[in-house]
């Protein structure tokens, strides 16, 4: 007997997940795998946004982990970047962590730096 195929399940979520969220992602919601951020421009419009939010999730029966929540922020971190009204950042930790790499002497310590750093090598070559 055959075990399930399950390689396209990510892909499948994020399909599913834009769909549900089709009109409001990258507008008021941004989404990555099973994270998912309510973005304002204007904390009054904030209620609205997340009822809407709340009911596409009703209306999916999809489930928050309410550990992982946090309301009315104005800034959070968010797959290790800082989330803020002015924009995205990243965490001083990471640039900190970052600036003591030592030099890259050669193509595969530059090659090594990049994937420490998570920069793709394609972008630079």
């Amino acid at each position: 007997m055959p075990g399930l195929d399950i390689k396209n399940a990510g892909a499948t979520y994020q399909r599913a997940i834009q769909k549900i969220f089709d009109d409001m992602l990258h507008k008021n919601v941004e989404c990555y795998v099973d994270d998912l951020v309510v973005k304002s421009k204007k904390r009054e419009n904030h209620f609205h946004d997340l009822r809407k939010v709340f009911e596409c999730l009703r209306r999916y029966q999809l489930k928050m982990n309410l550990s992982k929540c946090a309301f009315g922020v104005t800034s959070r971190k968010f797959l290790g970047f800082i989330v803020r009204q002015r924009g995205i950042e990243i965490e001083q930790a990471k640039i900190d962590a970052i600036l003591r790499m030592p030099e890259p002497q050669n193509i595969y310590e530059l090659k090594s730096f990049a994937r420490k750093a998570r920069i793709s090598p394609e972008v630079y070559f």
